[in-house]
């Protein structure tokens, strides 16, 4: 048994890298040549440690073991040595810059984001991401989608539990592609382990990072710096495709916008019933609206004003139409003029005005939300 463990751990300091490649308790390896990069540089150095370690404590035992008092050894009386100084100068120097160059090749290539091939623009807000690919003309929100229960604690939590999203960023693989980070209101931050990327999006400023997907699948991350009191329900999810199969997406996104245009065009001259609205707007609250002003309508006090007898919702309909279009200035009430089609809007502003006893029995339609953002043209 002794022979088997110290040829376990001979094994696991010689060669960390295959030994500790798929423990939990280490870094990933990625899916991308920078990643694979960075572990690499992590488990050099971790060798580089242990090795320092081993002679340092070595040296220090055998020093306490055969200079000890009881064998008669008697203290040196020297204070000052050039070779020991040279020495201990000239090794940390050289084993730090042996560290320094594969680090420095590797930090100036996660900053190179020249000669891509896609750029995407990656804006935060609370909570949420919003994808934009550049050229291209689609755009999307990226929400949150566990279930409230799970949330609550009134369901069994799904293996991806706060780490799924109603769209996730679709991404070719072997190509090079650049994120352009920024923020709608605080800092956030654009993480994902396995393509070792995680820059801050700044609200007012741009930052700039890239990466190059070597495998198909589906990776997760999440926002990594605290941005508010829904900072752990804010998750980043990519799909890697083939060049194939991401040209096949992108050309069906395409396709879905001109369609859910041509379905808001025909909106504009329907009468939708009451229950229709009330069942999507109530769906549509609950992804978008409930994280805020919470499921039951009553918001958070001094932080999140409720909406159960709210003298905005039970007030003048075109004042909450704008409120919800535009948002509110200086508070965290965003514009979902972006975020939500009109069909969407008319739903969410009518469940808002017949739930929770305020049954007001306004049903606002479509016509009325584009009006509003005709308007807003016109002014413009």
């Amino acid at each position: 048994m002794g022979k088997l463990t110290s040829t376990l751990w001979f094994v696991l300091i010689v060669f960390p890298q295959h030994v500790m490649a798929n423990s939990q308790y280490n870094m990933r390896k990625g899916v991308t040549d920078i990643s694979n990069n960075v572990y690499q540089l992590h488990m050099t150095i971790f060798l580089i440690c242990c090795v320092i370690g081993v002679i340092v404590f070595a040296i220090m035992f055998w020093a306490l073991i055969h200079h000890r008092k009881s064998k008669g050894a008697v203290p040196a009386q020297f204070h000052e040595s050039t070779k020991v100084e040279i020495l201990w100068t000239a090794i940390p120097f050289v084993i730090l810059i042996a560290m320094a160059i594969p680090a420095t090749k590797t930090l100036i290539a996660m900053e190179d984001a020249s000669k891509a091939d896609l750029t995407i623009k990656i804006t935060g807000s609370q909570w949420k991401w919003h994808y934009e690919y550049m050229g291209e003309d689609v755009a999307f929100y990226s929400i949150l989608s566990t279930p409230q229960d799970e949330i609550a604690n009134l369901a069994d939590k799904n293996p991806n539990y706060l780490l799924e999203v109603d769209k996730p960023l679709v991404l070719p693989i072997n190509q090079k592609v650049r994120f352009l980070m920024t923020s709608d209101d605080v800092i956030h931050s654009w993480w994902v382990p396995d393509f070792a990327v995680k820059k801050d999006a700044n609200p007012g400023f741009i930052n700039e990072t890239w990466t190059n997907i070597n495998e198909e699948g589906i990776y997760r991350g999440q926002c990594a710096e605290l941005c508010g009191k829904d900072h752990g329900f804010m998750p980043v999810v990519v799909e890697a495709k083939s060049q194939e199969d991401f040209n096949a997406w992108l050309a069906d996104s395409k396709q879905a916008k001109q369609k859910a245009a041509l379905a808001d065009a025909a909106l504009l001259d329907q009468t939708l019933p009451k229950e229709e609205l009330m069942t999507l707007g109530e769906q549509v609250y609950m992804a978008s609206c409930a994280a805020c002003h919470q499921p039951t309508g009553m918001g958070l006090p001094g932080v999140f004003p409720a909406l159960k007898g709210s003298p905005v919702v039970l007030g003048d309909i075109k004042d909450h139409i704008d409120i919800v279009i535009h948002g509110r200035p200086g508070t965290a009430m965003q514009a979902f003029a972006k975020q939500l089609s009109i069909k969407q809007l008319a739903a969410v502003i009518t469940y808002k005005r017949n739930a929770w006893g305020n049954d007001t029995g306004d049903v606002i339609q479509p016509s009325e939300i584009q009006a509003a953002l005709d308007a807003d043209g016109e002014a413009n």
